[in-house]
């Protein structure tokens, strides 16, 4: 694993340990030796992840829709920035770029972003591992809810354990490092058997 796509919000939240989770996610991925790619911002959470890692002398990528450059919320001082013409194809490209996925709080951006990824994950369509650093009980209902999927038998034990949740940033990395990725979900048609 080189590079790690990190998911966050375009806003930076009420509580501040949302921002230093953000900068000890960086400080992780430096002593991991890893690179970042991001959306491409220059605000909120993206904005803070993206100096924190340009300070530690990262690779920075930022893949940003055209849109939100003519908006002027794009980093301009990244070691990479691609431009594309959609979110899909902002999402194709950071999944193409990278080789593991990290959500830190965010909205509905960062939850489209990441359960995009699963799901290609769980289609097959990559075999790359994803992870949330659960930052101040940020994401437990949300954990909880994709338990109640799996007791509803509308999310197998194998596709629930495709995302890892951890507190700590160096924890988290060491997981996704070591993940076992489940094969494309076979489909059956019952009104065969």
């Amino acid at each position: 694993m080189r590079t790690i796509c990190v998911f966050c919000g375009s806003n930076i939240g009420r509580n501040d340990s949302y921002t230093e989770a953000s900068r000890a996610l960086v400080r992780a991925m430096t002593r991991h030796g890893l690179d970042l790619v991001y959306g491409g911002g220059n605000i909120g959470l993206m904005g803070v992840i993206a100096e924190a890692a340009l300070a530690a002398g990262m690779h920075v990528t930022g893949v940003a829709p055209q849109r939100l450059l003519e908006r002027e919320v794009v980093h301009r001082g990244l070691s990479a920035l691609h431009v594309v013409g959609s979110m899909h194809e902002r999402k194709a490209k950071m999944a193409d770029l990278s080789d593991a996925f990290i959500a830190l709080p965010g909205g509905y951006g960062t939850l489209d972003e990441l359960f995009e990824a699963l799901t290609w994950t769980q289609l097959g369509y990559h075999r790359k591992p994803a992870g949330l650093l659960n930052v101040a009980g940020y994401f437990d209902r949300l954990a909880e809810y994709l338990d109640h999927a799996l007791a509803e038998r509308l999310l197998t034990r194998e596709h629930r354990d495709m995302l890892i949740v951890e507190t700590d940033p160096d924890v988290l990395i060491e997981r996704l490092e070591h993940a076992p990725l489940p094969q494309a979900t076979k489909w059956i048609d019952r009104s065969e058997t």
